[in-house]
């Protein structure tokens, strides 16, 4: 994959670009359920939830009101007379719900709903169009089509590569839109189906309108669209809202952070900024060369639990060649291994190499026999018999995750009502029928969207190639929008002498990976991050901005980051925060321990410093903190007195691969988990006094504190089932 530069994509110069002003759609939400029975047209009818109301005049205006997280009003009409109108009640997968339905003709006849739940603070908008209508401005006025609240800040993502975050601005047609003030109220509104033809613009006072690319000439009969409205206090906290939603409609559910290799243990990475980039040894082969690299890594301690295969491993261009020829190299001829590099296949060199693989993919070439053999949809295929034929052959090379790259450049297909959904659905369903997951690079803010109709859709690239401090930023802001809906944002690769990107990609809950060259990897740095056994050490939950971040970089540019994540252990979180300066040099930061989910007393650990303070409960912590970044552990002071730091030589030392329990009833209880070729382990911790350090499973030796410091450290080593169980008072 070649280096990007954020230029307008393929998808605005095949017509996304030139959307028509935003088209009528009338909005009905069926979801399965049984229409009620329409009555007398009424002045006004209205249904509650959650503090919301929504209401529907008979002069075709509405409104959403809310009382959380501010008295708010969404307001709009669809220009006409209802017909028709009704309410319902019922239950989906987002909840129950209560609903107005009702109908009205521009053009030709539509049916509209608004669906408020009875649980989560969530609107549902349907439109169908009654009979066949053109999609065009002249059809009819859009639905939804609100006013929102003057709220001061928008964020919303880009149409180029990786989808970057943006604060103002114009949004791109398939972002989600996100309204906020400086304490965090905020609202949410996005597409709810029809991801990749999706027309959400917004109008320079604020209106915002649901439609359907002008790309889409003529809506069918039967056809319907739906749009999202999510509120709440605090922006991760509407993320989070309005994310569960949409995955409770797509019917997915959340992904575990070890639910497979790729996500459970260390990898190596063949990308553009690893060492192995179309580049190998000349003396070893590509095939030997990588060999030696599993090799060197497991001898130093830090086994690798997969490796990927970048697009060097098949042939591209009309050259047929693994180098390929012709612009970015080429598409792919065809997706099979390349003869002059493998040549007894993938197969056997997986075998040998014995690790899984990820397998990267691009678009498909116009030299490609595959134009002839299957259906395309400009230069991806939409046809099953492609998919299921890739997916076969990946399965049988011991192939676990298939990696579609490109997604905002050459992989897109023709924006219609049934290619986007076909392209990615029929990649998704054979993928899952051989036991593969995906990842997305490079792409769209519809790609984020479409992937919560998929459960093997786990991971996302979220920054462009070859991770450094220059992407750290969209990095953390892209990782709300992915791991709200259900990806683990991936850094892409870096070498793992880089503390701070090593860091950063444990951190993001997800997938780590390296590139270094054989020899030059720092077994010391990556077993910050992994176990022996290459079991990655790693939060709960991806590590994303703090809400006053939000406001703070919309204000100021240069305003400093602040990220954290956390782990939980019954009851007890402990927080981790990476701060760092955004104006190339020093700035102020502050955080709120109890904000951050850890209660009463805090005591704030600087992991590159060693030092520590403790932070009364309601109190905030500040420091200063440089471009390259501080690092802090936030641990609650128990009932014991005691602050549980954990395994003092990870970046995550609380994290459930290597703490598996934890309580504090006056006395500390933790289990400590050891990879079988491990011996022993350091924790730490603060306490008011030294404390007693038992065991009952396993050992512990002396105790080590400091006075001054009121920091304690102790060694401890497993039993015979490989955990120990530990008891300090």
């Amino acid at each position: 994959m070649r280096n990007r530069t954020l230029t307008p994509n393929l998808r605005s110069r095949r017509g996304r670009a030139r959307i028509a002003a935003p088209t009528t759609l009338a909005l009905l939400v069926g979801l399965g359920l049984a229409e009620s029975s329409a009555y007398a047209v009424t002045p006004h009818v209205a249904v509650t939830g959650s503090g919301i109301t929504a209401s529907v005049n008979s002069d075709g205006s509405y409104q959403i009101q809310t009382q959380q997280p501010a008295s708010w009003t969404f307001s709009g009409t669809v220009g006409h007379a209802v017909t028709s109108q009704s309410t319902t009640s019922g239950t989906d997968a987002i909840g129950a719900y209560q609903e107005v339905d009702f109908s009205y003709t521009d053009s030709v006849h539509r049916a509209a709903s608004i669906r408020v739940y009875q649980n989560a603070p969530i609107v549902l908008f349907g439109s169908t169009t009654q009979s066949s209508a053109a999609n065009s401005a002249s059809a009819g006025t859009p639905f939804p089509s609100f006013s929102t609240p003057g709220l001061p800040y928008l964020e919303s993502f880009q149409d180029t590569a990786f989808s970057y975050y943006q604060f103002g601005g114009t949004p791109a047609h398939d972002s989600p839109q996100v309204g906020f003030d400086g304490q965090g109220h905020s609202y949410l509104v996005s597409a709810a189906d029809n991801f990749g033809v999706a027309n959400l613009t917004r109008s320079t006072t604020g209106t915002v309108s649901a439609g359907i690319a002008a790309s889409v000439s003529t809506l069918p009969a039967g056809f319907t669209h739906r749009t999202i409205l999510a509120l709440g206090s605090g922006i991760n906290t509407t993320y989070g809202t309005w994310g569960s939603a949409l995955m409770a409609l797509g019917g997915k559910h959340p992904i575990a952070n070890n639910a497979n290799s790729t996500l459970n243990k260390l990898g190596y990475w063949t990308d553009n900024g690893a060492t192995y980039y179309y580049n190998y040894n000349s003396s070893l082969g590509y095939q030997g060369t990588l060999q030696s690299v599993a090799n060197d890594f497991a001898s130093k301690g830090v086994p690798l639990g997969y490796m990927q295969l970048d697009s060097w491993w098949y042939p591209k261009g009309s050259s047929d060649s693994w180098q390929g020829n012709g612009t970015d190299r080429g598409g792919e001829y065809v997706y099979r291994s390349a003869p002059a590099l493998f040549p007894n296949g993938l197969a056997a060199f997986q075998q040998q190499l014995g690790l899984p693989l990820v397998t990267h993919a691009r678009w498909i070439d116009p030299s490609s026999p595959y134009r002839q053999q299957y259906q395309m949809s400009n230069n991806v295929s939409t046809d099953p018999a492609f998919w299921n034929s890739t997916m076969t052959y990946l399965k049988s090379a011991g192939v676990v995750t298939y990696e579609q790259d490109w997604l905002s450049e050459y992989a897109q297909p023709n924006y219609n009502l049934t290619d986007p959904s076909a392209f990615m659905g029929n990649m998704a369903s054979s993928a899952s029928a051989n036991g593969l997951t995906l990842q997305y690079c490079m792409p769209l803010p519809w790609n984020y969207l479409q992937s919560t109709q998929y459960q093997n859709a786990q991971t996302t690239r979220v920054s462009n190639d070859r991770f450094d401090r220059s992407k750290w930023d969209g990095f953390l802001f892209d990782s709300r929008l992915a791991s709200a809906l259900g990806e683990y944002p991936w850094t892409d690769v870096f070498m793992s002498t880089e503390t701070q990107n090593l860091l950063l990609s444990t951190l993001s809950s997800g997938m780590v990976g390296v590139g270094d060259a054989i020899g030059a990897e720092s077994a010391s740095n990556l077993l910050e991050s992994v176990r022996a056994d290459g079991v990655i050490v790693k939060p709960d939950v991806p590590i994303v901005p703090l809400d006053s971040v939000y406001s703070a970089v919309a204000q100021n540019s240069t305003a400093p980051m602040v990220a954290s994540t956390y782990t939980t252990h019954n009851g007890l979180r402990e927080a981790y925060v990476f701060a760092y300066a955004r104006n190339n040099g020093t700035q102020s930061i502050a955080f709120n321990p109890n904000a951050r989910g850890v209660s009463g007393e805090a005591y704030v650990y600087n992991y590159f410093t060693g030092a520590g303070r403790l932070v009364p409960a309601g109190s905030t912590f500040t420091d200063t903190v440089g471009s390259n970044g501080s690092y802090y552990e936030i641990a609650p002071v128990g009932p014991s007195g005691i602050a549980f730091l954990g395994d003092a030589g990870k970046f995550v030392s609380t994290g459930d691969t290597r703490i598996p329990h934890l309580s504090d009833n006056g006395t500390v209880n933790a289990t400590v988990a050891f990879a079988n070729n491990e011996h022993s382990v350091t924790v730490h911790g603060y306490a008011p006094i030294a404390p007693t350090v038992t065991a009952s499973d396993g050992s512990v030796g002396s105790v080590s504190y400091s006075s001054s410091t009121h920091l304690f450290s102790v060694t401890v080593m497993p039993g015979s089932d490989h955990n120990a169980v530990i008891a300090l008072h």
